[in-house]
């Protein structure tokens, strides 16, 4: 034999178990990603037409043998949304089927392909689209009447007291949820320069600029009037945005929430919230709900507004690689199963009127 030939025959078996752990690892890391992103329910794609609306959802149906389910009706926050959120609605939505719960969700107005502009949208007209969505699940067979509720998030706050108003829900979990548009604008604000670690000078001009868009939507100013008044920099807000903003910069859900008197209520809330302002939030749940005796706080020190674990949340990478390898580790610790368990303490036929 070659002498030549042992060394490179050597290097070639190195090469072909090198090639071979590489496609083992890249196999495994697949086959965790699957495993983790598989939740044990039946999604469906519905489309809901109720009222004059069209909808096209995503029904989750617990995989559990049962022919009757509570459903969770999900409510979005702000932003073109989809009806899983990109998938983060999920995680939610398996611990809802543990505890015997359906979820429906939708596109948006405008977003996925789903007819309409979310943005010319009031909260009343949310409101009216969600009602719709319930009257059309409580037609459905699988669907035990007595047990609907709602989920929201965030700009929902302004929503789900509406809903209620409108339609018997069970009960409802409120995420985030915002009470008064303006203050929780200055908040958001104040709270965003704090982070930055903004100077006197520019926490002063933005403070001013944003003093200067209150004045322009309580005389209802066009958005080109908006754009001269700040100088022609219209700062990524287009006409859209600016009506969206016009019609819904009012919103106070203060006197809504009576609609929620006596309904159980969970409220959560986050300890690195920049975009509402938790102690009022609580103050005003608490002043409007407590004398019904239904109201249960949850507060998660770790978690910002999307009840994300700030540690996760801080970095795109974090996030990227939690959402493949373990997406139900993005929630702060705790939340998940306080909603399971939230679900599970409700007992049947817990019901309330308009």
């Amino acid at each position: 034999m070659c002498p030549k030939t042992q060394p490179r025959r050597r290097g070639l078996r190195i090469a072909v178990w090198s090639l071979v752990t590489v496609l083992v690892v890249a196999v495994g890391l697949a086959g965790v990603v699957l495993w983790q992103n598989s939740y044990d329910m039946d999604e469906q794609r519905v489309t809901i037409r109720r009222g004059g609306h069209t909808l096209n959802g995503v029904l989750a149906i617990p995989d559990d043998g049962r022919k009757h389910h509570g459903l969770v009706v999900y409510v979005h926050g702000d932003g073109p949304v989809d009806a899983t959120h990109d998938d983060g609605y999920q995680p939610m939505w398996e611990a809802n089927a543990r505890a015997g719960y359906a979820s429906l969700s939708w596109d948006k107005p405008g977003v996925a392909g789903a007819p309409g502009d979310w943005l010319d949208q009031s909260m009343d007209d949310r409101a009216d689209e969600a009602a719709a969505a319930i009257a059309w699940a409580r037609a459905r067979p699988d669907i035990d009447d007595d047990r609907i509720g709602l989920w929201g998030a965030s700009q929902a706050g302004w929503v789900l007291p509406k809903i209620a108003a409108k339609t018997p829900v069970s009960f409802v979990i409120a995420v985030s949820p915002a009470v008064n548009w303006l203050r929780q604008g200055r908040h958001n604000l104040l709270a965003e320069l704090r982070a930055d670690g903004a100077s006197a000078a520019r926490a002063a001009a933005e403070v001013a600029k944003s003093d200067t868009t209150r004045h322009l939507l309580r005389r209802q100013a066009t958005f080109e009037e908006y754009v001269k008044a700040m100088g022609g920099d219209a700062d990524g807000m287009t006409a859209g945005r600016w009506g969206f903003i016009s019609r819904n910069y009012t919103a106070d859900a203060t006197q809504d929430l009576r609609a929620l008197r006596g309904v159980p209520v969970l409220l959560t809330l986050a300890g690195h919230d920049v975009n509402v302002d938790t102690a009022d939030t609580e103050r005003t749940y608490h002043r409007v709900l407590d004398a019904g005796g239904a109201l249960t706080v949850r507060r998660y020190p770790d978690a910002t507004h999307s009840l994300l674990k700030q540690s996760i949340e801080q970095s795109y990478l974090a996030i990227t690689l939690t959402a493949l390898l373990s997406p139900r580790s993005l929630f702060a610790d705790g939340f998940l199963e306080d909603q399971r368990q939230f679900l599970d303490n409700l007992g049947p036929g817990s019901h309330a009127t308009p």
